[in-house]
């Protein structure tokens, strides 16, 4: 694990209020990834990789989803529209948990998923009470990592998943110009440290979790940058960031390091899904 020990939770949790609308101009309402086969539109990637996710995790109908990390409430609102699922999605932004259930009441889907703000590192939730637990890159975000898997892994009953898909540090990240590479992304995009995907293997072992899906995706999801890269350049919106903020401005210009990081493998993309033992309990 790569550790970048300026971050701050509260920066954090600034980023997200004041950057969410910007995520929504340049790329679309869900804050992840797209995830490619050929020449799919970005909007269409960004669903390929909530469904692909939802595929690898066995997602069924009705099932009770923890959504970490859940942004503007893309995936959630997907799993409970696609899966019948009901979900709890749980962001550090007040303005995304708004943002968020406005879209769910818009679709018409508020009974089915609850949005609540609050720290994954610190929220309560009951022991076993959910099926799945969902993350998709927030884990980047988290201060103690394996901590949380510990307790992700006490609020799955017997035989729930957990799906995670994560920026990884990659098979050059030691180097000397590797690590610069991915402390520079973890600045950028607020990232106290960047965990290896046998980290994430280890994590969620510890936690008492069998690791059934591993999926190294970087090929796939690395055009996401491009696209964004591309989009700021033509919008001119730096110039706005710089009025705001300049943690922003830097947020945006460092959209050239992370596809750097993942072209020399300093950073990697990837998706890993475990499942408690049917017949375990928490400890």
């Amino acid at each position: 694990m790569i550790d970048c020990p300026h971050v701050r939770k509260q920066s954090v949790r600034f980023h997200y209020d004041l950057s969410t609308l910007f995520y929504r101009l340049l790329w679309g309402e869900h804050i992840h990834h797209g995830l490619w086969e050929e020449n799919e539109r970005a909007t269409a990637a960004q669903v390929q990789l909530t469904r692909t996710m939802a595929r690898l995790a066995q997602i069924g109908h009705g099932e009770r989803v923890l959504d970490i990390g859940c942004g503007m409430g893309g995936s959630s609102l997907y799993l409970a529209r696609e899966h019948g699922c009901r979900v709890i999605g749980v962001t550090l932004s007040p303005f995304q948990r708004r943002w968020a259930r406005w879209a769910a009441r818009r679709r018409r889907l508020s009974d089915r998923v609850e949005f609540r703000c609050d720290d994954a590192e610190a929220i309560e939730l009951a022991d076993s009470s959910f099926d799945v637990v969902w993350s998709i890159e927030c884990t980047e975000h988290l201060f103690d990592k394996k901590r949380f898997f510990e307790r992700a892994a006490g609020w799955l009953g017997p035989g729930g998943r957990m799906a995670i898909c994560a920026w990884l540090e990659g098979s050059q990240g030691r180097t000397a110009a590797g690590q610069q590479l991915v402390v520079d992304v973890c600045e950028g995009f607020f990232c106290p440290s960047l965990g290896s995907m046998a980290d994430y293997r280890k994590w969620m072992e510890s936690a008492g979790l069998e690791v059934v899906s591993e999926c190294d995706w970087t090929d796939r999801v690395a055009r996401t940058w491009e696209i964004c890269e591309r989009r700021v350049r033509r919008s001119g919106v730096r110039w706005l960031a710089r009025l705001l903020d300049r943690d922003t401005v830097r947020f945006l210009d460092r959209f050239r390091t992370i596809r750097e990081a993942y072209a020399t493998g300093a950073m990697a993309y990837g998706c890993i899904v475990a499942r408690k033992d049917a017949a375990s309990s928490h400890q």
